[in-house]
């Protein structure tokens, strides 16, 4: 019986693992290099965890499962709530802020389409700690560092969430969270439709139509126009002059709202070329979950990098490593053995576990389109040295193991 791979998940071939593995070194370079320590959180959690967070409507978008204990699990859809839920159980007590990462694997229940899996995989950045635009700053310029690092130049649109909230304040909680999702999906329509049904005031849809239309220069000056003078705006103002400072490009985007209950301040989402209308890669702002999960009021600002969205624009390629393979007649395979441990220090070696005869074993060099082949033959052997041939030009020659290393690596 054949047995094919579930729906909406990938197999990834030695070629294709070898390129997401070199792009995500690199993007774990940049991160590691600001200063985040990685974390790793359990492929499963308690399904209490991401509904509290998103409400009873996501158990129809997870993995949910009861286990032999009779416990509801889920495995995660994402990795923000698992990272705070770790702060609350083991990190309380360490000196603020903490800057943490993640790489892992997430899975969704939804309809698999372009550029969308029910598994995939999140680089993620969590602050922990501060309140203050420069944390907010940095996330963002992060953010731009690690998409930049993978070769993608990324569109960032930055917001504010506090200011939008003003408006909406004299509605209860449910009333603004639909509106916000209106707003993240860009349905003025339904925005429109829905503001009418629970009779908003004129003002109130006036100033959010003009407020979430703001885009571009002077942004600050035109929202003042709109709410007034709000210290959201004034510390909106600082973190933009805070970008600014570190040669962030953005653009001011009134309109993200995000579509999630837990943003308070600032958010943002950066945008790549090439992927059609799903074309965000990456997305986040500051919130407050913690106090949920039963730790303390304490603000959080973080992202999460598509990182399957960025391996489909990413043109980075691996640098080549000579592959060599070692081939021996029957009575040299035990020195054979010998000198692939040694070369296998400095360069990948396949050595023979077929059994082939040797021009078989050259066959097979020649198949794999290996770029050097080092003969032990026995003369070789005798003699001390190995046969070392050049696969592209065909040239060969005798010479000692150290001189065959040195040619391979040049």
């Amino acid at each position: 019986m054949k047995i094919s791979k579930p729906r909406g998940t990938r197999d990834f071939l030695p070629e294709e693992t070898a390129h997401r593995r070199h792009v995500e070194s690199i993007m774990r370079n940049v991160v590691t290099h600001w200063g985040y320590h990685e974390i790793i959180t359990p492929t499963f959690e308690h399904l209490d965890l991401f509904t509290l967070k998103s409400g009873e409507g996501i158990i129809g978008e997870i993995y949910n499962f009861t286990d032999k204990g009779d416990r509801d699990l889920s495995l995660r859809p994402e990795l923000t709530a698992p990272a705070m839920r770790m702060y609350v159980n083991g990190m309380q007590s360490r000196p603020l802020p903490l800057k943490l990462f993640y790489f892992e694997n997430c899975f969704r229940y939804e309809r698999p389409q372009k550029g969308r899996f029910r598994e995939f995989w999140q680089f993620g950045v969590e602050v922990i700690g501060s309140k203050s635009p420069h944390a907010d700053a940095e996330v963002i310029a992060l953010a731009e560092k690690m998409v930049e690092s993978a070769g993608i130049k990324g569109d960032i649109h930055v917001g504010h969430l506090g200011v939008i909230r003003h408006i909406l304040q004299e509605l209860d909680g449910e009333e603004q969270t639909r509106i916000m999702r209106f707003v993240d999906k860009k349905d003025d329509k339904g925005l429109d439709d829905y503001l009418e049904s629970i009779n908003a005031t004129a003002e109130l849809r006036e100033q959010l139509f003009e407020l979430v239309s703001i885009s571009g220069e002077n942004a600050i000056e035109k929202a003042r126009e709109i709410v007034g003078s709000l210290p959201e705006l004034d510390r909106f103002e600082l973190l933009l002059d805070l970008l600014e400072g570190y040669g962030v490009d953005f653009s001011v985007d009134f309109g993200i709202a995000r579509g999630l209950d837990y943003y308070t301040g600032m958010v943002f989402e950066i945008y790549a070329e090439g992927l059609g209308a799903q074309n965000q890669v990456c997305g986040g702002g500051s919130y407050q979950l913690i106090q949920l999960f039963g730790g303390g009021d304490v603000p959080s600002t973080g992202f999460g990098i598509g990182f399957d969205r960025i391996m489909e624009v990413c043109t980075l390629e691996p640098k080549p490593i000579p592959g060599v393979v070692v081939v021996a007649t029957d009575d040299t395979r035990i020195e054979a053995i010998d000198i692939a441990t040694k070369l296998r220090e400095y360069v990948p070696v396949y050595l023979d576990i077929m059994e082939r005869n040797f021009r078989n074993q050259l066959s097979h060099a020649n198949n794999v389109e290996a770029d050097y082949v080092v003969i032990v033959g026995k003369k070789e052997v005798e003699a001390g040295k190995v046969t070392l041939k050049e696969m592209a030009s065909g040239e060969q020659g005798l010479t000692t193991l150290d001189e065959a290393l040195e040619l391979i690596l040049r």
